[in-house]
């Protein structure tokens, strides 16, 4: 497990959350081969699918710009090794 080593960027997520954010980015990265950036980020947004409802996001890699719009409390942005990782969860249409 590498949480230790993370780099917390930016985040508006609870602590509690952040903490299995970069657990199962470890996890991840102790079963895909670190250049398997689909299979990393399909691993963390089923994971954060089950344990806190369906329609998550995570993007994951060492060069990428994005911009989105995210349900308050839910966004995180961190750096593991030399992955760049980002989880949110898409905001609702009203």
């Amino acid at each position: 497990m590498l949480e230790g080593k993370a780099l917390i960027e930016d985040s508006d997520m609870p602590k509690k959350m952040q903490i299995q954010a970069m657990s199962a980015a470890s996890q991840a990265l102790d079963i895909y081969d670190v250049l398997d950036y689909k299979s990393i980020a399909s691993h963390i947004k089923k994971e954060f699918d089950k344990r806190y409802g369906k329609g998550w996001q995570c993007v994951v890699g060492s060069n990428f710009g994005c911009f989105f719009t995210h349900t308050k409390g839910t966004f995180i942005y961190f750096t593991l090794e030399t992955l760049n990782f980002l989880i949110f969860k898409g905001a609702s249409s009203p």
